[in-house]
């Protein structure tokens, strides 16, 4: 996939678009991107994904904190992955948020960049307040020679899938059904801070997390199985997010004990991918009881990360 940010880097072939943030790039958008290329092979296209480096909403509401699945990087290496031809990185200016359907279609998309075939995801809208639908759009189209396209509806277990959806089965702790509709499984990236030692003295040392998106969603509280990546090497991991209860912590901590590691992996680049919700936090009489079920976590996450 070639990414692009330049008009004046756009090919000679001719394109076959579809437009979206991609947040995710679920199974909805994959079965998109999936009818893309075959509509594209059919009339010797070239396939692209306009999409845009941050939410339209900042643009639209200055103090708005999104909470997304990808970075920008995630985001770009999950459509590479897909096949397509080309993505081009947006700018979501005041301006393009003025934009009327009908000018993006006319002015941007056919006047601009030449796409002759839009695919429009099923039941997406687009332009300024959203009031126009596909059949407007498939009148613009038409107006300038562009063939524009309705995509098919995706559910999965007779459910739709939404980024929305996504997220809030990630703040449920709901990883694995996250998992299902993502058609991946769920990772943050970070880089290792400073802790309190706490971990240590039970013989369970762990590495606190630093997220390096703070825009990225946070699993809901609680105790996970998950990989754990370091320099391109796998660990099974036991990871909490809370406020550390029976230490009579305040603030929200992600750590991760790395099973059988004793490497010093202070500020050096982390990612965990999570596999299994274990049990919620819970607040133990003493540190005692709280190394007992520790010592029962890990031994879990032996049978589960086999």
């Amino acid at each position: 996939m070639r990414v692009i940010h330049h008009i004046e880097e756009k090919g000679e072939k001719g394109w076959l678009a579809t437009v979206g943030f991609f947040d995710g790039v679920h199974a909805g958008h994959r079965h998109l991107i999936h009818e893309m290329r075959r509509l594209a092979d059919e009339r010797g296209l070239a396939t692209v994904v306009f999409t845009f480096p941050v939410h339209p909403r900042i643009v639209l509401q200055a103090d708005y904190q999104p909470k997304l699945l990808n970075s920008m990087d995630e985001k770009l290496a999950l459509l590479a992955s897909t096949g397509i031809d080309y993505c081009v990185v947006m700018d979501f200016t005041p301006e393009l948020a003025a934009c009327s359907a009908s000018d993006f279609i006319v002015k941007i998309l056919s006047n601009q960049w030449q796409v002759q075939c839009l695919l429009v995801g099923y039941d997406h809208r687009f332009g300024h307040h959203r009031t126009d639908g596909f059949e407007q759009y498939a009148i613009y189209g038409k107006a300038c020679g562009m063939e524009v396209l309705s995509a098919s509806s995706y559910e999965k277990n007779s459910e739709e899938v939404s980024s929305s959806k996504i997220r809030q089965l990630l703040s449920a702790c709901r990883v694995e059904e996250a998992a299902g509709l993502l058609s991946y499984l769920y990772r943050l990236k970070g880089h290792v801070i400073g802790g309190h030692q706490v971990g240590r003295k039970l013989g369970f040392p762990t590495a606190n997390i630093a997220i390096d998106d703070p825009l990225k969603v946070q699993p809901g509280p609680g105790v996970y199985a998950v990989w754990v990546y370091i320099n391109k090497e796998s660990y099974k991991g036991m990871l909490s997010i809370g406020n550390r209860p029976t230490l009579n912590g305040e603030q929200t901590t992600i750590e991760v004990h790395i099973l059988h590691f004793a490497n010093s992996i202070y500020t050096q680049s982390i990612e965990v991918e999570f596999i299994r919700y274990l049990r919620a936090n819970q607040k133990f009489e003493n540190t005692q009881a709280l190394k007992a079920q520790l010592i029962k976590d890990c031994q879990q996450i032996e049978k589960i990360l086999l």
